[in-house]
């Protein structure tokens, strides 16, 4: 082929990087940004601004100078901050230096992963699935082993242990768990964590836990279990998590890892040549977040949970949707009884009911029948949305 072709360049492509999917949620969201119109419940954020005390400390940072390189494993203010709020929540004391600040939840599973991967290892992960985590595992020359969630008669996901054991091989690295899931709003027992604990220590089998929705439990608990209440500090154990959800920070890119012992200059080297750190101001700008924000996650799981009620109610006695309430997250995860591809379903309601939907087919296999919104937003927004989808689908061919 000529240099001068315009296939040339991408033809020096890896295959594991030219064969990354189209982000469908993104896609559809580029269709209508910026219509004023349209009630955007696609992205997984909500619709509050960052709290001005978060805001107000990065100002005060900045101010003060902190506009320089730092540590690789973020600023000890962040850490120790960190290592207070798992302690109040979780009653556990991790430790300081087994935290590392990352860019944002998506660099934490990235570094997590390049941690313990080889190219050919085998990830187990139950579907359908947040894409990102999937697409990471294929960049990085692994291989995706899903396991699909069972749902219950009467709505609700579950995952059968059984199922994950029957997919392990001599390959199988890891395991990741996301409870509260997304998109399936699933939320893992602490005896299933327990059986799954002792199971990958049986075998030397990672678990990755991205525990970035724990505050978000409508079950009547305050907090979702977390692997750290279960394991020991070298357990095969690593936790993301990020800023973004909790505190309203999804620009910010802030997150973070809990690496076993024995890891801290690996996980220094994976910031040091990933990213050198994140930008300081922001640092101390989480900080204030972790010490100051209790009450604003509070405030933001109500709000959630109020959304939940209005579109979960909305659509739950429309006969050709099956709706599964969400234990956790701020997503609801449906489907629609005759459809057949849910990306150009999340289309047509974009044109005809000016309603932003995630496609389900975004979540991998499993998916495809399923579409999510995030009800994160202001009720008021939920509830027209929630009225449009309602007026939706019960006008589909087939509805009755």
């Amino acid at each position: 082929m000529d240099f001068r072709a315009h296939e040339w360049p991408i033809t020096g492509t890896p295959s594991r990087i030219s064969k990354i999917e189209l982000n469908q949620i993104c896609d559809i969201a580029d269709l209508a940004r910026e219509d004023p119109d349209v009630i955007k419940l696609w992205i997984g954020e909500g619709d509050l601004p960052t709290p001005d005390f978060i805001k107000n400390a990065a100002i005060s940072a900045l101010a003060a100078g902190y506009t320089r390189y730092t540590y690789s494993h973020g600023v000890p203010a962040l850490r120790e901050a960190l290592n207070r709020y798992h302690k109040r929540h979780w009653k556990v004391d991790v430790g300081a230096e087994r935290f590392s600040v990352t860019a944002g939840g998506v660099q934490a599973i990235m570094q997590a992963m390049q941690a313990i991967l080889e190219p050919g290892d085998e990830v187990i992960v139950p579907v359908p699935a947040w894409p990102n985590s999937l697409e990471i595992i294929g960049i990085l020359g692994g291989t995706v082993v899903p396991v699909s969630y069972r749902t219950r008669e009467r709505g609700g996901f579950t995952l059968d242990l059984e199922d994950v054991f029957a997919a392990t091989t001599q390959r199988t690295k890891a395991i990741v768990i996301n409870s509260p899931s997304n998109p399936t709003g699933w939320v893992m027992p602490k005896e299933q964590m327990i059986a799954l604990r002792d199971f990958a220590r049986s075998r030397g089998i990672w678990i990755i836990s991205d525990e970035v929705y724990s505050h978000f439990v409508y079950n009547g608990s305050s907090l979702a279990p977390s692997f750290l209440e279960i394991t020991e500090p070298t357990d095969r154990l690593i936790i993301t998590n990020t800023f973004s959800k909790n505190w309203c920070m999804t620009g910010w890119r802030v997150g973070w890892v809990i690496f076993p012992h024995g890891m801290a200059t690996v996980f220094d080297n994976m910031s040091q040549y990933n990213t050198t750190s994140v930008a300081t101001f922001n640092q101390y700008a989480a900080v204030a977040a972790l010490d100051e924000g209790d009450g604003f996650i509070r405030s933001l799981v109500e709000r959630s949970a109020r959304g939940r009620e209005i579109i979960c109610s909305a659509l739950d006695n429309l006969p050709n949707v099956r709706v599964f309430w969400p234990e956790g997250t701020f997503y609801f995860f449906f489907s629609v009884r005759g459809m057949n591809n849910a990306y150009e379903m999340a289309r047509q309601i974009l044109r005809e009911a000016s309603v932003g939907v995630a496609p389900g087919s975004a979540f991998g296999p499993g998916g495809e029948q399923f579409l999510r919104v995030c009800f994160a937003v202001d009720p008021t927004l939920i509830a027209e949305g929630a009225r449009r989808l309602e007026s939706f689908l019960r006008n589909l061919p087939n509805s009755n």
